[in-house]
């Protein structure tokens, strides 16, 4: 049996995290030129969902991901929200009660671990989580989780970055990954460390292959990669036996 794939300790990323919060949402758009916004619409497609269902967004940050799947359960569904990084979750809750219109979904946001989730079994219709993986400490264990609390048929979504295919692109992203990246992150936000973490955490994250058997030793079945941008983030979804 392969050797589990394991993240960063709790720990660190959590107070990492909780540095980077003020200013998250921005560098995301900075650093993302914008796209990250149609990278999750892209992925929330493929969670299959419709108006009235129950979703659930682990590592959701200041859920951006998760007001996506608000969008498609409308106003008679439900969304959760989870993440283990308060001061993330506080800055999410701050811009959800800012949004306009009484009638909508509005996401539950949840302190707790995608690593030991809160919920009963077979909860919701599908499950997301977006560049969040790859700061868990048992990978397999967190998606098992998501498997878990999904009910028989519904689908599992993990949105994440990934190194794009091509040679001379892929070398072209590490430029710009490694060297810039970081340098716009202290501008942005004071210190470069934080934004070195990225290319590294990228470094130790499975490879496509490697991630969709991972999601496959965790439950899940019918296992796909989409590619988006050139391949820089990639697409897992997986259907719940």
């Amino acid at each position: 049996m392969p050797a589990p794939r394991t993240g960063p300790p709790r720990g660190f990323v959590q107070a990492l995290f909780s540095a980077v919060a003020p200013t998250y949402d921005l560098l995301n758009t900075v650093l993302s030129f914008g796209l990250h916004h149609l990278w999750r619409r892209r992925a929330a497609d493929l969670a299959c969902l419709t108006p009235g269902d129950i979703a659930l967004d682990v590592c959701t940050g200041t859920g951006d991901f998760a007001l996506e799947l608000c969008r498609r359960v409308g106003p008679q569904g439900a969304v959760v929200g989870v993440d283990f990084c308060e001061p993330m979750l506080q800055v999410g809750l701050r811009k959800h009660q800012m949004r306009p219109g009484a009638n909508r979904c509005a996401p539950i946001l949840v302190l707790a671990d995608a690593m030991q989730l809160p919920f009963p079994d077979n909860q919701f219709s599908a499950a997301t989580v977006g560049f969040g993986v790859r700061n868990v400490e048992d990978i397999q264990r967190a998606f098992a989780e998501l498997a878990r609390v999904v009910r028989p048929g519904g689908k599992v979504v993990c949105l994440e970055l990934a190194r794009p295919r091509g040679k001379l692109f892929r070398a072209l992203y590490a430029v710009y990954f490694k060297g810039v990246l970081p340098w716009i992150g202290k501008l942005i936000h004071g210190r470069r460390e934080s934004y070195a973490y990225l290319p590294e955490s990228l470094a130790r994250f499975p490879e496509r292959d490697e991630l969709a058997a991972i999601m496959r030793r965790a439950g899940l079945a019918d296992v796909s990669v989409l590619d988006l941008t050139a391949g820089i983030v990639a697409v897992h979804s997986g259907r719940v036996p």
